[in-house]
């Protein structure tokens, strides 16, 4: 077992034997009585909310960091602001500023990056919109 895993076990209990004071100590002060079952289906939904949250944190733990900027030079996107030359597209779902190698592109219309700088880049009308679909 890994101290974290031990970690999440104990924090879990401890969690879980503070809810039931309160439910059996602390509510009834202020004249709130909940039946026996209540406090087990709250205990296990805590239970299980835990486990569901350690393994996401788990995942989220062991997947490598990403660094750096990718290129999306050949990519195919769709004209979201004309490009006048400078303007607006999308990528895979993402807006990028960016700026026509040619003449003015209107908006809907495929376009492919040839070049990337940073966060702009520069586009050319797509040679055919069947090519790819832009995202």
């Amino acid at each position: 077992m890994t101290g974290r895993l031990i970690a999440a076990v104990v924090t879990t209990i401890c969690e879980e034997a503070i809810i039931a004071g309160v439910v059996i100590w602390g509510l009834p002060r202020l004249d709130i009585h909940l039946p026996l079952s209540v406090l087990i289906a709250i205990m296990v939904v805590w239970a299980v909310n835990s486990i569901i949250f350690y393994r996401i944190g788990s995942r989220a733990l062991r997947r490598r960091p990403v660094s750096g900027l990718g290129s999306v030079v050949n990519d195919i996107g769709k004209v979201v602001n004309p490009l006048t030359p400078d303007g607006v597209i999308k990528i895979k779902g993402e807006l990028w500023e960016a700026k026509s190698a040619g003449d003015h592109i209107g908006a809907g219309e495929n376009v492919m990056v040839v070049e990337q700088d940073g966060l702009k880049v520069t586009v050319v009308r797509a040679a055919s919109s069947k090519d790819k679909s832009p995202q």
